[in-house]
């Protein structure tokens, strides 16, 4: 699933390219990724223009003036591909909106993603995105922020880190070495983290983020381009790791399950128990 990194360069490419560009057309294959049928999509957004694109957790946000946002969420996976006249578009899609220029993009969905048109004034109450936490690569999220996000809290860090109502934009990807840049068993319990465990967190947050978005995304997803990242596997210090050494210590990297969900740890450095 694309998560931050991917997100926000998806984002930044999107609105380099397509910021100021009149909305022509759109088309949908899959109508059940809109919240509204496609005549009435279509009729809302024909002759809008983009204002601005921005990445806000793992959803694209795309100002449409006078008075709309386009919202963006690639579900488990997804590509976002831009075309122009002398670049083919996609031959298979799922969505494709095309500006006056004769510019565009297509959205193919791997799995179930949403393509959401929202009026500004009803932006609040769009249940998926309404609540959504801090992003890790907002200026407000300081340590003092996140300091008052931890307080009282008593579940375990790693669900912490991937409720997008607290922090929007970690996933199961990404955690693995945030948690291990920090020193943090992912079964800790938060009530448990010392100011010193906080602020290790809290930089291996950003740390771990703003890397990935330094190489570009992972490896297996593309940007608006349909250029893949550079973050490989071999770039992950535990994540993904099972049987590796840790490139800490040595000691071998293990995976262990964190409910459902799977995790990679080095059990010498991220102890469950405080030491």
């Amino acid at each position: 699933m694309p998560e931050l990194p991917e997100i926000m360069v998806l984002s930044r490419q999107m609105n380099k390219e397509l910021k100021g560009k009149q909305v022509a057309s759109i088309e949908s294959k899959q109508p059940k990724n809109l919240n509204m049928p496609v005549l009435d999509f279509t009729k809302i957004i024909k002759g809008k223009t983009v204002a601005g694109i921005q990445a806000r957790g793992k959803w694209i946000f795309i100002k449409l003036d006078p008075n709309y946002y386009l919202l963006v969420n690639l579900g488990m996976n997804g590509d976002v591909l831009y075309f122009a006249p002398d670049k083919k578009a996609p031959e298979k899609y799922h969505f494709k909106l095309t500006f006056t220029d004769k510019t565009g993009f297509t959205i193919t969905f791997q799995w179930i993603g949403l393509v959401h048109l929202v009026a500004e004034k009803n932006l609040d109450k769009h249940k998926l995105t309404a609540k959504l936490g801090i992003q890790p690569t907002d200026k407000n999220f300081t340590l003092e922020h996140f300091k008052r996000l931890l307080a009282k809290r008593k579940t375990i860090i790693k669900n912490f880190l991937l409720d997008q109502k607290n922090i929007a934009g970690i996933g199961n990807v990404y955690v693995q070495d945030t948690l291990f840049r920090a020193r943090l068993h992912p079964n800790r319990k938060t009530n448990t983290l010392t100011p010193q465990d906080i602020t290790r967190l809290h930089h291996a947050i950003k740390d771990t983020l703003n890397y990935a978005i330094k190489l570009g995304g992972l490896a297996y997803e593309k940007n608006f381009y349909g250029r893949h990242g550079k973050l490989t596997i071999d770039k992950f210090l535990v994540g993904y790791k099972t049987g590796k050494p840790c490139p800490n210590c040595g000691t071998t990297i293990i995976k262990t399950r964190t409910g459902t969900a799977a995790s990679y740890i080095c059990p010498k450095d991220q102890p469950l128990t405080p030491t």
